[in-house]
């Protein structure tokens, strides 16, 4: 099939690029025209806090939506400016999906009013959730608290309707990133030529990618991240998989073939492990759907259509423009850069040869260094972010600091007490409940009960003396919980449920922290069956499961050193510490398994060739690592750079997390797991890392880890292709593959299991 799809994009090489350039200019119009808007989705099917909201949705609507503040600060008192900003008060109770502004300046808004008289807030409450208020909106209600700002009045604006308003999508940290590939694929090529092959097809990928993600807003829920994380993948992919393809044609090119030849053969080796490797990650974001969170659908699949975008792009789109560029690819090149470094004579294979000198020692250091590095992750806790965590140029922030000032940051994250009402006797229940609120530590203030128009239904707001992300305010929803509302309940019937944003938050952490493992569990069991059937081992896929597990822990210690212990925080301009986003370890696990993948099939696909050509695992290993070193250290490179560009140019808390633990993941891949440990225990291990029960190979269905090359247009099939460095197969490879035999060095057939 890849033959056929390369031939005929080869040969119709000007349709090919006019489709792709009609489908990126259609998607962006598309996109900008027709795109939704962002939105969070935390529902949670049988939580606490969604039995709340339900309660609140079916018998009191008026109090079922989100709610923002407007926070105003005035430096003579906030009654001087009674006028203005009741003006403004009666403007945005007008708008779209407000159901009512909750003014200081009334009769029950006296507790809006901080010590001192200069601080005050207003509640407006929505109909509706956050995720289904238009940005439009929220736009008007930011413009009005301009107009009404002047000399001695600060207004701001708080909530998640406000926040997701702000957020802005992927600009100058995608085109940092790109910068930094440039800069990589220069001293990896050495051709100018050969370095933009990459780039263009990843910004073909990005454009419509992103464009495909605002319209898929209109069906489902998108963070206001979700086009940054994709972005930030997708380029990291993307550029890696067309590095590949024209590492493979230029290798094409110089042992003689001519352009078509090399790239039939380019995309039938490395092209078919770009669509293996490409197929695995949108499979494996597709899988955080899996966890049944509404929040993280938008953030899987639109990751997953920018994946599978770039692959599309890497098969169809490279071999299209490689038939316009024919053998002028090393041409514009660039002295001292590009050179090879694939012989014995290398770096890589003399670097696996000290390794595996000293096996014991070099896999005990290397496996210490892992563990000290995912030693933070014990001390994991799983949280939110709030807007104590933003930057100071958004409103959110400034809105939250002001009340902390006020009031305490507890008013940040009032949480919502929701009980139905069959009769008197229940309310009267809430009465009570509601004063011994009052006493509970940890609370700053209650406001007293309000019950629905009809008067079947009721609501308490408490307000935690903590922020949102204090721990101690995920203690308190347990105490009302377990403790404070059963306790004044007690023999009464009357069920009350707490709900907010800030109880939202909590369930949605212990909700995945319960779901996670689970998850955890059925993709390593996928992946370890996959190896196997590759590469007809027991060892070696149970060993690639090990490595992937240290990488990601890894990346998991260093994020809760940096966010949630606040080491060298400054470095990455980071504010407050807080606990690490509950969303983020599970998305950076489903991002990495298909990562990593890509990276150990292309290493051990060549050190298995080497092995049943040889028959030697020392001689193996070091070939494997020699001819596969420098081109996955500069994949490896690209994507460090990429990611770290997110890390440094957003101020997106989010964002700066899982790009952060996405580059240490990819760094201690690259570095500890590939040149120290695979080195090690493989040469321990010996011809032990190939082995698998007979019956067991049996049953397994048989594939090859490398293609067969015959006559170039008439490759044979094969899982999966060459290490992507464009090594080509010793003679009888094929054969060595298909019958489960090798050949050491003396020529005498070794008995392999099949």
């Amino acid at each position: 099939m890849l033959g056929r799809v390369a031939r005929w994009c080869y040969t119709h090489r000007w349709r090919t690029l006019v489709i792709w350039i009609v489908a990126l200019v259609a998607a962006g119009f598309l996109g900008s025209k027709l795109g939704g808007d962002y939105a969070s989705d935390f529902s949670l099917p049988g939580a606490e806090s969604q039995k709340a909201y339900d309660l609140l949705k079916d018998k009191f609507p008026q109090r079922s939506g989100d709610t923002s503040q407007v926070v105003f600060k005035a430096d003579a008192g906030v009654a001087i400016v009674k006028p203005r900003m009741e003006a403004m008060f009666a403007t945005i109770e007008k708008l779209r999906h407000v159901e009512s502004v909750a003014s200081p300046y009334s009769p029950q808004g006296a507790r809006q009013v901080a010590p001192g008289g200069k601080i005050a807030f207003a509640d407006i409450q929505f109909d509706v959730r956050a995720n289904h208020v238009p940005k439009a909106v929220a736009d008007q209600i930011t413009a009005l608290g301009k107009q009404a700002d002047g000399p001695g009045l600060q207004v701001e604006f708080g909530g998640q309707v406000i926040e997701q308003a702000e957020q802005q999508p992927p600009g100058q940290s995608t085109l940092a990133g790109l910068l930094a590939a440039i800069v990589i694929l220069l001293i990896a090529f050495g051709s100018v030529l050969a370095m933009g092959l990459p780039i263009m097809t990843a910004l073909f990928g990005i454009g419509i990618g992103s464009s495909i993600i605002l319209l898929l807003a209109n069906f489902i829920a998108v963070p206001d991240f979700t086009t940054e994380v994709a972005a930030m993948i997708g380029l990291g992919v993307g550029i890696d998989y067309s590095l590949f393809i024209v590492t493979r044609y230029r290798r094409g090119l110089r042992e003689g073939l001519d352009p078509e030849a090399a790239v039939l053969r380019s995309m039938a080796t490395a092209g078919r492990a770009v669509l293996f490797a490409g197929i695995v990650v949108v499979l494996s974001l597709l899988g955080a759907l899996l966890m049944g969170l509404a929040f993280l659908q938008g953030i899987a699949i639109g990751g997953a259509a920018v994946v599978f975008t770039m692959m599309l792009a890497a098969l169809t789109l490279l071999p299209a423009v490689l038939g316009f560029v024919g053998r002028n690819i090393e041409k514009l090149h660039i002295p001292f850069v590009g050179k090879r470094d694939t012989t014995t004579a290398g770096f890589w294979f003399r670097w696996s040869r000290m390794v595996q000198r000293h096996p014991a020692i070099t896999g005990v250091i290397g496996l210490v260094l892992v563990l000290a590095l995912a030693a933070p992750l014990l001390s994991i806790r799983l949280g939110a972010a709030d807007a104590g965590n933003e930057p100071e140029s958004l409103t959110t922030r400034r809105a939250y600091d002001l009340l902390s000032e006020g009031f305490g940051p507890g008013f940040n994250g009032p949480l919502l007490l929701a009980a139905e009402v069959n009769g008197p006797q229940d309310l009267a229940t809430l009465q009570r409940l509601d004063h011994r609120l009052s006493g509970v530590d940890g609370v700053a203030l209650v406001t007293p009960v309000v019950p629905s128009p009809k008067g079947d239904a009721a609501v308490i707001t408490v307000y935690p003396t903590t922020s949102p992300q204090d721990v101690a305010t995920d203690d308190l929803v347990q105490r009302l919980r377990d403790d404070v509302i059963p306790a004044a309940t007690a023999s009464t019937g009357t069920v009350v449920h707490v709900g907010g944003l800030t109880a939202i938050f909590t369930d949605f952490a212990s909700t995945i922290g319960r779901r996670m493992p689970i998850m955890i569990a059925v993709v390593i069991a996928l992946a370890f069956l996959l190896l196997m059937m590759v590469f007809r081992s027991v060892v070696v896929p149970l060993k690639a499961a090990v490595m992937n597990l240290l990488s990601i822990g890894a990346s998991y210690g260093v994020i809760v050193a940096v966010f949630q212990w606040g080491w060298g925080r400054s470095l990455f301009g980071i504010g407050e510490t807080g606990p690490v986003e509950a969303w983020i370890p599970m998305m950076m696990f489903v991002i990495l398994f298909g990562l990593s993948m890509d990276y150990e099939i292309f290493l051990l696909s060549r050190i298995r060739e080497e092995y049943l050509r040889t028959g030697d695992p020392r001689e193996a290993v070091a070939t494997g690592v020699a001819t596969t070193g420098r081109l996955i250290t500069a994949a490896a490179l690209i994507m460090i750079a990429v990611f770290l560009s997110f890390v440094v140019g957003f101020d997106l808390r989010q964002i700066k997390e899982i790009g952060l633990g996405l580059a240490v993941a990819i760094f201690v891949d690259a570095t500890l797991i590939r040149m120290v440990l695979v080195p090690s225990i493989m040469e321990l291990l010996g011809d032990v890392n190939w082995w698998m029960p007979t019956w067991l190979g049996r049953l397994l269905p048989k594939g090859r880890a490398q293609p067969t090359e015959g006559r170039v247009g008439s490759l044979q099939p094969a899982l999966v292709g060459t290490d992507g460095d464009g090594h080509r197969p010793a003679a009888g490879d094929g054969h060595g593959e298909a019958t489960g035999e090798g050949v050491d060095r003396a020529g005498r057939s070794r008995h392999r299991n099949p």
